[in-house]
């Protein structure tokens, strides 16, 4: 595989790092965190002006025909500046669904407003009991002439609170386990019969829970065959390796911020990075970081794979590596800035959070531990 960037993806590089770095401070942060829906509208319209909202999304469809390695850069330097608004529930997940599932028509009326930052989604597909298992889904979906009206309850939709349009997926067949028999329908975020509690997450973020009572969607609101749902799998995938390029922009981050405070930080009147007991758990964070990215990056490649076992392998791979150095080097960092790096004031402590929510996303690492023992056929699954 060629990891080498492209001149246009160096420039995106560039473009994002340079936009987070000025406008994304720890300060700012604190500042967007305390707007009415717990991110800023400003910089969501400033993402729309610079392409970010469009990158994913074809041309034709006023996007610019980016790929994964392009949502990978955005996501790592979001991941860099601990960015609150909801680019990855409304560009990866919503936008993943659309582009995967949605018919032209479809794509015709959402994509181009997410574009331009006037549309925000959110997909609802976890439920109470459902953990995470996609196809778990007990919200039932039922014919009534030409539209279609559900009925359940959804939790943890991301930025769920704020979205002005709701994927949601439901049952219209079979079993409430079975990986056939599920609908994927665009429900008004207004629509009668639907309610929304929006809550505040541990890291910062924001999600919802979704109440739905004899809520109506028309025919031409439902995302490809309402009996089958094979674009939730590869939309997950997807959505997988977007969130290990984000970790592994907080990894880099929460590295720099120890290694920094290492050299500043005297005890005994020398700096404490001059131990050498330190100066080793700082070289077994950096070893984590870069095999993280390294196994960020081989996700982003494979999304593309046509071999399904391939692809969820190599994702649950990088994910399951994501999920152990979370855990590695969420407790160096902390542990080296000792009581410091528990308080609210300083970010350690809040890349920490982040980091830890992202390995419970879409499956921890012990889940993935276990797919890819599936997948090899070690053994067999439940």
């Amino acid at each position: 595989m060629d990891f080498d960037l492209t001149e246009e993806q160096r420039l995106l590089k560039d473009s994002v790092e340079r936009f987070t770095a000025e406008q994304y401070g720890f300060e700012d942060r604190r500042r967007y965190q305390g707007e009415e829906r717990g991110y800023s509208e400003e910089m969501w319209a400033r993402y729309a002006e610079l392409g970010f909202l469009g990158l994913p999304f074809s041309e034709e469809y006023g996007g610019f025909g980016g790929g994964a390695v392009e949502t990978m850069i955005v996501m790592e330097a979001f991941g860099k500046a601990l960015v609150l608004e909801p680019y990855f529930a409304t560009v990866v997940l919503g936008g993943g669904i659309l582009r995967h599932g949605a018919s032209n028509a479809q794509k015709a009326k959402f994509i181009p407003a997410i574009a331009e930052g006037r549309m925000k989604i959110a997909f609802a597909y976890a439920e109470p009991q459902s953990r995470y298992d996609f196809f778990d889904v007990e919200t039932n979906a039922r014919r009534d002439g030409d539209s279609w009206v559900l009925n359940g309850t959804k939790g943890l939709v991301l930025h769920g609170h704020a979205a002005d349009i709701i994927i949601v997926s439901a049952r219209t067949a079979g079993g409430s386990r079975d990986r056939g028999g599920i609908g994927l329908f665009l429900v008004d975020g207004n629509a009668p019969g639907l309610s929304r509690r929006g809550y505040p997450t541990q890291d910062g973020l924001r999600a919802a829970e979704i109440s739905l009572v004899n809520v109506h969607v028309d025919a031409t609101d439902v995302i490809g065959d309402p009996g089958s749902g094979p674009v939730i799998a590869r939309v997950a995938d997807e959505a997988v390796a977007a969130l290990c390029a984000e970790a592994v922009g907080c990894f880099g981050e929460m590295h720099a911020t120890t290694l920094d405070y290492l050299k500043t930080r005297k005890q005994f009147g020398t700096t404490i990075g001059s131990f050498q007991v330190l100066q080793h758990r700082s070289a077994d964070m950096f070893v984590e970081l870069e095999q993280s990215r390294s196994m960020a990056m081989y996700a982003a490649m494979m999304t593309t794979e046509p071999d399904v076992t391939k692809r969820e392998r190599a994702i649950s791979a990088a994910k399951a590596q994501i999920g152990c150095s979370a855990k590695a080097i969420g407790r160096e960092s902390i542990q080296l800035h000792g009581g410091l790096g528990m308080t609210m004031e300083y970010r350690i402590g809040h890349y920490f959070k982040h980091v830890t929510m992202i390995d419970t996303l879409f499956g921890d690492a012990d889940y993935h531990l276990r797919r890819l023992a599936v997948l090899d056929g070690l053994i067999r699954e439940e």
